[in-house]
């Protein structure tokens, strides 16, 4: 039985469709939009389709922006030596966040997942190479998620830049902050011995 009409039912259906909104949740933005005013529906309709029609990559890095080169490749106090390579432009927001890195990055765009049929040329990784040919880079910093995924995408690049003579770093990953050693797995507590630093 249909509780509401033909166009709240669609409206509902199209922004469960959106990853991490369930139907509760979509029906909860449906209402809230209905009882918008107009003036900011037509706005967020706009932003939405101007954002679609005008984000693209950034043709250095290839994370998204509505420019030809993004903020962080335009800038030049970054460190243009220091690479930092990222699955998406998520990871690349979350080291942003941090304030601590001054490097740039490069955006994959996903990891090798042979099982999901994705190899080495369905990711970002021949623009990495090309890149690395015509920029004079001492650091590639490895920044995959440490997935299964992650890990084979990490040693892939790892195997592909040993030949260069570029500097191949893997950055540690650990016990989270509050979190109790004997949760924690053992790949996790092993990454963490292994990446432990001098106090």
């Amino acid at each position: 039985m249909e509780y509401y009409s033909k166009q709240i039912s669609r409206l509902i259906a199209e922004l469960s469709s959106l990853p991490g909104i369930g139907a509760k949740s979509a029906q909860r933005l449906a209402f809230h939009i209905l009882n918008m005013p107009k003036d900011d529906v037509n706005m967020l309709a706009n932003v939405l389709v101007e954002a679609r029609n005008n984000v693209h990559y950034c043709k250095e890095c290839f994370t998204l922006t509505d420019a030809e080169i993004c903020p962080i490749c335009g800038n030049p106090k970054r460190n243009h030596k220091l690479i930092m390579v990222v699955e998406d432009t998520r990871d690349l927001a979350a080291y942003e966040k941090t304030g601590k890195y001054d490097g740039v990055y490069h955006v994959l765009h996903g990891a090798i997942s042979p099982m999901q049929g994705v190899g080495p040329s369905d990711i970002r990784l021949k623009e990495l190479m090309q890149r690395l040919q015509k920029e004079d880079a001492d650091e590639v910093i490895i920044a995959t998620n440490s997935s299964l995924e992650g890990e084979t995408t990490a040693m892939y690049i790892s195997k592909l830049l040993k030949p260069t003579g570029i500097k191949v770093t893997r950055i540690a990953s650990g016990v989270p902050v509050g979190g109790d050693l004997e949760y924690i797995d053992e790949v996790t507590l092993l990454r963490a011995l292994d990446g432990r630093t001098e106090l």
